[in-house]
Parts: structure tokens; C-alpha cells; sequence
């Protein structure tokens, strides 16, 4: 087996595109989308009609221009969940618009108004995740969604203090994002790091150890890869989602893979962490990385978003 078929045996693979054909070729048991994978993927002449359908509806669902991008923005995500959904067994996760990452109760009206438009593409909930950025207020909305019945996908996750958070919200996944935190460290210790020394995989096997020695049902799903050295590093961990660049790395690589993480054997057994508001914003405070990095993600997706209603615009 290669690469790829041995890691598929030891944990779940998703595919981190929002490519239609990629996901075809690897065939992942989930996949996850972003503004900014949305974006590239809008510019494919392939994927026109999607564009196409999604400005359509947005004219037919409101009267200024504005509310027609904000309906037109929201459809094209969900038509790429839908035509991903119809190559793999599980799940898609499609994105909150990151400029309401600040506003628990937007976060909100926006996750259901998502399940709405993919219940009437015929998409049951069970099948979405809604992404969210893992701010406090991100992480309150995901908690009160999952209570409803819709399942959430904390993204932007930087540290342990948001995935304890997490963890007690009692969301279906997260995503700590490896190779956005080996960025961070290595521009600032000007360094490189092997794989089992790098900070993104340490916090990954971190925050893995935490959930399995408390016994958190939410999974933990590594995400932001530089290298297949990062991912053979946390093989074993519940999912792990990979672009598809990587996948063809993996898939063409026969050598012998090693499990490194166990849900049932956790390397390191950690005390339970409590953490209420003000805890939780003074950890992510202290934590320089953490904070940069999640407010500058914030600001990418939003760009990317912004980039997208663009070409919405000169489309229309």
C-alpha cells in the first residue's frame, strides 16, 4: 500500500480543496471548503454554471444589489458542498463569513440559514458542518448550534485554550491549524523544525492527548499542512484534512508508515483545564501566535470573501 491507503487505515482522510475533480481522484471520506479555497476554485471555467445558478438565486431572493451578493456569496458555497457531496460518504463543512466571527448571535442566524439553503438542495444537516472561527463568541455560537442539532467545525484554532474551550462547548470538531503555527515559529526563531519537534504537531498531539484522556467526543482534525512530514507525524490522529497537492505526495510515496498517536493509549496524560470567559480571553492574550494568527486569518477569509463577491459582481 502506499502512503495514502495506510494512512486511511489508521485515520480519517478529508480532502482540504474546494476542487471537485481532486476530490474525485483521492475519493476522502469528508472535505472542507473555505472562502479562499471557494475563490480558486470560482475561477475554473468548469465550475461556471455553479457561479452562474448562485447568481441567479441571489437576484431572485432580494431587490439591492448588496442583499443579492450577500444570497448569491452563500449560494455558491453551498453549491460546491452539494457537488462535493456527491463523491464522498460523509461529511462537507462550508464557512460562516468570517467578519461575524465577533457576533455570537449572527454566527448563528448565518449557520441556519446555510442548513436552510442546503435542505432545500435536498442536503440533510447530518451530512454539513458549519465552519466557524474558534473566537469566544464563535465557540458560544457553535455551542448553542449543537445543542440545536447542527453540527459545527471550529476552524482557526491556534491553541490549547481554544480547543479546551471547544472540548466544553461540546462541538463535533475542530481544526488546529499545524502549518500556520510552524509559520509563526519559524519566521520568528528563525529556524526550521523536524516533524516531531515542529510547534503546529506538538500542539496537534497536545490537544489529541487532552481529548482522549478526558474522554471529549469532539474530534480533533489536523489541518494546514506544509509537508507530508507534518502529516505522517500526527498518522492516527481522528481526521486529518489535506490539500490536495499532498494527497499526491502521499499516494506516490510506497514507503511504510507509522502510527504515531493512539486515542487509546494518549502519550501524555494532562489535568483537566476550567476555563470560563475571562480565563479564556487571557490565555489567548498571552499567547502572542495564537492571537496574530487568528486575527489574521480572520482577515484573509474576509478578503477572500470580499475578492469573491467581486467577481460575483462583474459577473452579474
Amino acid at each position: 500500500m502506499n502512503k495514502l491507503e495506510q494512512l486511511k487505515s489508521m485515520t480519517t482522510v478529508v480532502a482540504d480543496t474546494g476542487d471537485v475533480g481532486a476530490i474525485s481522484q483521492f475519493t476522502p471520506q469528508d472535505a472542507t471548503t473555505n472562502p479562499s479555497l471557494i475563490l480558486k476554485a470560482s475561477n475554473d471555467p468548469q465550475y461556471q454554471a455553479l457561479i452562474e445558478e448562485a447568481i441567479s438565486f441571489g437576484k431572485l431572493k432580494a431587490k439591492t444589489h448588496e442583499e443579492q451578493l450577500l444570497w448569491a456569496t452563500r449560494k455558491v458555497a453551498v453549491n460546491f458542498g452539494c457537488e462535493i457531496l456527491k463523491l464522498i460518504p460523509g461529511r462537507v463543512s462550508t464557512e460562516v463569513n468570517a467578519a461575524l466571527s465577533f457576533d455570537t448571535e449572527a454566527t448563528i442566524r448565518e449557520a441556519n440559514t446555510l442548513i436552510e439553503l442546503y435542505a432545500k438542495a435536498g442536503v440533510d444537516k447530518k451530512r454539513v458542518l458549519i465552519k466557524i472561527a474558534s473566537t469566544f463568541e464563535g465557540i458560544a455560537a457553535a455551542e448553542i448550534l449543537e445543542k440545536e442539532g447542527i453540527n459545527c467545525n471550529l476552524t482557526l484554532l491556534f491553541s490549547f485554550t481554544q480547543a479546551v474551550r471547544c472540548a466544553d462547548a461540546g462541538v463535533t470538531l475542530i481544526s488546529p491549524f499545524v502549518g500556520r503555527i510552524y509559520d509563526w515559529y519559524k519566521l520568528h526563531e528563525q529556524k526550521d523544525f523536524k516533524p516531531n519537534e515542529d510547534p503546529g504537531v506538538r500542539s496537534v498531539k497536545m490537544i489529541f492527548d487532552y481529548y482522549k484522556t478526558h474522554k471529549y467526543q469532539t474530534i480533533v482534525m489536523g489541518a494546514s499542512f506544509r509537508s507530508i512530514g507534518q502529516i505522517e507525524a500526527l498518522a492516527g490522529c481522528d481526521y486529518l484534512t489535506i490539500s490536495p497537492s499532498l494527497l499526491a505526495q502521499l499516494e506516490q510515496d510506497s514507503g511504510e508508515l507509522q502510527q504515531a498517536l493512539d486515542a487509546k493509549h494518549p502519550t501524555e496524560q494532562l489535568n483537566k483545564v476550567e476555563l470560563g470567559e475571562p480565563a479564556f480571553r487571557f490565555a489567548l492574550n498571552q499567547d502572542a501566535m495564537a492571537t496574530e494568527k487568528l486575527a489574521e486569518g480572520i482577515r484573509l477569509f474576509c478578503r477572500d470573501l470580499n475578492q469573491l463577491e467581486t467577481q460575483l459582481k462583474g459577473w452579474s
